[in-house]
């Protein structure tokens, strides 16, 4: 039994559709939790770069979702560095410490950025793929 190519078509244009949505909320999510963290009191340098990373996140989840088709796989890559990076910074955090700061794992919110963060980037790989292959399928 053959497939419509329409319906072959239709049907991966939404799957791309879905990664995109799940991918724009997890940036979403990050920028809020960034955001939060900067209303409950986290100042100074870290509270400036906070509010750049909400600013970020918000910006990168509009691209994701609204980018022309031509240039979806560029702002799905550019979503999944910016989100692994993100990552990057609170794993140094934890870890070694990164600009003199060091986090601690039962801080505000340490445990929900890690689950968000690192299923954002898996998402937005997975979202960068279907960009990608349904910018070559056209």
């Amino acid at each position: 039994m053959a497939t419509h190519p329409q319906a072959v078509s239709h049907g991966a244009g939404r799957s791309v559709m879905v990664w995109q949505a799940a991918g724009a909320v997890l940036l979403l999510a990050m920028a809020a939790i960034h955001l939060y963290l900067v209303i409950a009191g986290t100042g100074g340098v870290l509270g400036l770069l906070f509010v750049l990373n909400a600013i970020g996140g918000l910006v990168l989840a509009i691209a994701v979702v609204a980018a022309p088709r031509r240039l979806q796989p560029l702002a799905s890559v550019l979503g999944l560095l910016f989100m692994a990076g993100t990552l990057l910074a609170l794993v140094l955090a934890l870890t070694t410490g990164l600009f003199g700061i060091r986090e601690v794992i039962d801080g505000l919110l340490v445990v929900p950025t890690l689950v968000v963060e690192s299923i954002g980037v898996l998402v937005l790989i997975g979202t960068t793929l279907a960009t990608t292959r349904a910018q070559r399928a056209a």
